[in-house]
C-alpha cells in the first residue's frame, strides 16, 4: 500500500470514528420544577455538574422547567414531547402523575430515546415503562420513616399538609406517614390544599393555623416541601402552638435546619436531590455514550432523618456545598 493510500485509509477511519462519536453523544433533557423553587435549584445544580462530563464527551444538557404546578401531569407530558421535538437522545424525568405522563414517556422510549426516572416514581415503574433506572427516594418508605419517627416521639395526631394533591409521589409520602404512625399507635390524616397554595406562604400558613385552631388534638404537622415548612412554622406560631405541635418536613432548607437546631422543628426527611439529578444524568449519559449499565436497580438516595442528633454534621455539609 502506498503512503498516499495509507494516509487516505487512516483519514477515512478517523472520519468514521468522529462520525460515530457525534452520533453517540448524549443530548439529555432534564424535566423539573420551577426555577424559583429552592428544591429544584438543587436538582438543577446536580444536572449542571454532571453535564460537565456530558459536554466533554460532545453532548449537551437542557433543563425544561414547569411554569406552574397547577396542571402538573399534563404539563410534564408536554415537556416530554418538547424534548422529543428538540432531538433529545435521553430524558431524565420525575414520574409525578403516571396516568398523565406515562403515554408521553412510552412515546419517547418507542422513538429510541432512553429515559431515567428521578425524584418521583420507583423501580417497578421504571421497569414497567422500560426506563434505564430510577434514582431517588422511595416516597412511601420516606413517609413510613416520618410516621414512625412521630410515633416514637409520642406524637399521636399528625396532619400531612399536601399543597400539590394528586401528585403520586406526594400522595405516597402522606400515605406512608399514616401507615408509619399507625404501626406506632398514632394516626395521621392528609390536609390537601389547592395546588395554587404551593409557593404562597400566606395561604399555607393561614390554612394550617385554621386547622390547628379547630382541632386541639393535633400535635404533629409535616409538610411535603421545605418551603411549605417555613409557612407551616408561621402557622403553628400564629396558632400559639410552637413547642406543642411537632413540625416535620420532607426536604429542608437553611431556615428549616436553623429551626431544628433551635428546637422549633423536630426533624426533616432528606432525599438528597442534588444526587438524584447528578447520578441520573451521569448514568444516562454513560449508557447513551458507552453502553454502561448499573446492576443496582433502583438507586436510592434516601430517606434519611435529620434531627437534633445529626444537625451539626448536616450543617457542615451544607456549608461545604455538598447538601
Amino acid at each position: 500500500m502506498t503512503l498516499m493510500k495509507s494516509l487516505k485509509t487512516m483519514l477515512g477511519t478517523t472520519a468514521l470514528i468522529a462520525s460515530a462519536t457525534v452520533a453517540m453523544a448524549a443530548e439529555i433533557a432534564v424535566i423539573g420544577g420551577k426555577a424559583d423553587d429552592l428544591f429544584w435549584n438543587k436538582i438543577k445544580k446536580g444536572m449542571d455538574d454532571a453535564c460537565l462530563a456530558v459536554v466533554a464527551n460532545g453532548g449537551k444538557c437542557t433543563y425544561l422547567q414547569l411554569q406552574t404546578y397547577d396542571n402538573l401531569g399534563a404539563d410534564a407530558a408536554q415537556l416530554v414531547r418538547t424534548a422529543i421535538a428538540q432531538g433529545a437522545t435521553g430524558i431524565v424525568i420525575p414520574n409525578w402523575v403516571p396516568e398523565a405522563e406515562d403515554p408521553a414517556i412510552k412515546e419517547a422510549i418507542a422513538k429510541g430515546i432512553k429515559v431515567i426516572l428521578i425524584n418521583a416514581g420507583n423501580g417497578d415503574k421504571a421497569r414497567e415503562l422500560g426506563a434505564i433506572n430510577y434514582v431517588g427516594n422511595d416516597e412511601y418508605e420516606a413517609g413510613l420513616a416520618a410516621g414512625s419517627y412521630y410515633a416514637g416521639k409520642g406524637v399521636k395526631n399528625i396532619i400531612c399538609i399536601n399543597t400539590v394533591p394528586g401528585a403520586a409521589n406526594l400522595e405516597a409520602r402522606c400515605k406512608g406517614v399514616a401507615d408509619g404512625a399507625a404501626k406506632g399507635g398514632s394516626v395521621s390524616n392528609q390536609l390537601p390544599l389547592p395546588a395554587s397554595s404551593f409557593g404562597d406562604p400566606t395561604a399555607v400558613a393561614e390554612a394550617i393555623k385554621a386547622t390547628l385552631t379547630k382541632d386541639a388534638t393535633i400535635d404533629g404537622a409535616i409538610t411535603i416541601s421545605a418551603g411549605d415548612a417555613d409557612s407551616a412554622a408561621t402557622g403553628v406560631e400564629q396558632a400559639g402552638l410552637t413547642g406543642k405541635v411537632m413540625l416535620g418536613s420532607f426536604d429542608f432548607n437553611q431556615t428549616g435546619l436553623d429551626r431544628i437546631k433551635a428546637g422549633t422543628q423536630g426533624f426533616a426527611v432528606d432525599q438528597q436531590p442534588y444526587l438524584q439529578s447528578y447520578i441520573g444524568v451521569s448514568l444516562l449519559a454513560a449508557n447513551i455514550d458507552f453502553g454502561n449499565l448499573l446492576p443496582t436497580f433502583p438507586v436510592l438516595t434516601g430517606p434519611g432523618i435529620i434531627d437534633m442528633t445529626n444537625i451539626e454534621a448536616t450543617l457542615k455539609g451544607v456549608a461545604a456545598g455538598a447538601r
